[in-house]
């Protein structure tokens, strides 16, 4: 039985035709993204901005600002109530109260006595407290390692490489986080350490899957010395493109059926996982392929020159331009 190819051998996608529309629209929705971020934030989850956090899920329609007045009423300060996703289930957050945990847990047994008074046949779920103090640790350790990722990995590629390559990979990397975070801002889904996770292997992934189409590209760059720029990139995509394409599908179906069937908890994470997986996919070919031809990397960047020595032509010496492994 001959074995499946979801991309034939002999493809020929001219991918950097349409660079040009495809740069300007990852420039506009970075910039959208960016927008987002400043003017609506994040919906940050208790691991951030610290307090007490109860999920419940309720079996019928509710008025929210209602349920907000009766939480309020009972002294534990202004509760933000937040749906979770299309679901039913709402999640209600209000301030960490002080005495410690006897006095939080008594706060949550106040609001689990209202919710079920009001709503009867509602399902609450058990409390999450975290302090101010750790929920400010907690987002700057995220903001670092996220920062550090991304710093580290355009510096490996930059040595493993040239220059070039190491733009084009931090380029493409800010690209797939900014607009995750865009889609967070957008959508109001709730902003927690899952997703600092899902935001750092959504870097591992497109970084593996750049490094995989630079490799190529600097293995035809030494075979095809005489081919244009433009021409050679192209080549180099198609060639990996079924790798591309199988990696992407297999892990995107999985993506797909948790997102559907899987539980609320890991909803946002999943959510993430599988912008990711997309926009991760499209900044490998568009982004960060496609602007080695604007920082002008040439056919014979990794070919050794010649450099003329005192006595002219006869005196001149070959040197490497740059070790490669």
């Amino acid at each position: 039985m001959r074995p499946l190819k979801l991309v034939p051998d002999n493809t020929n996608i001219p991918f950097l035709k349409w660079r040009n529309v495809a740069m300007g629209l990852s420039l506009l929705l970075i910039i959208g993204s960016i927008a987002l971020c400043v003017v609506k934030g994040f919906n940050l989850g208790i691991d951030f901005i610290g307090g007490q956090q109860t999920r419940v899920t309720f079996t019928r329609q509710i008025d929210v600002p209602q349920l907000g007045e009766r939480i309020q009423a009972l002294g534990v300060g202004e509760a933000t109530i937040q749906q979770i996703g299309q679901t039913s289930e709402y999640s209600i957050r209000t301030p960490l109260p002080e005495g410690g945990e006897e006095a939080a847990n008594k706060a949550a047994s106040a609001i689990r006595a209202a919710v079920l008074k009001d709503y009867p046949g509602a399902q609450v779920g058990g409390a999450q407290s975290v302090s101010g103090k750790v929920s400010e640790e907690l987002f700057r350790n995220g903001a670092i390692s996220l920062t550090l990722a991304m710093i580290a990995i355009a510096l490996y590629i930059w040595f493993r490489f040239e220059w070039q390559f190491g733009v084009g990979a931090l380029f493409a990397l800010f690209h797939d986080v900014a607009l995750t975070l865009g889609f967070f801002a957008l959508t109001q889904l709730e902003f927690d350490l899952n997703i600092v996770a899902a935001v750092l292997t959504i870097i591992g992934y497109s970084l593996n899957d750049t490094i995989v189409v630079y490799d190529r590209i600097r293995e035809n760059m030494r075979k095809y010395r005489k081919m244009g720029m433009e021409e050679l990139l192209n080549l180099s995509i198609n060639e990996t493109l079924s790798r591309t394409v199988v990696t992407s599908l297999s892990i995107g179906i999985v993506l797909t059926i948790l997102l559907a069937l899987g539980p609320d908890v890991i909803f946002g994470f999943t959510a993430a996982m599988l912008l990711g997986i997309v926009i991760g996919t499209f900044s490998s070919v568009y982004v960060s392929a496609a602007i080695l031809l604007w920082l002008r990397l040439k056919p014979d960047s990794f070919l050794p020159r010649e450099v003329a020595g005192p006595k002219g032509v006869e005196g001149a010496e070959r040197v490497s331009f740059k070790d490669m492994p």
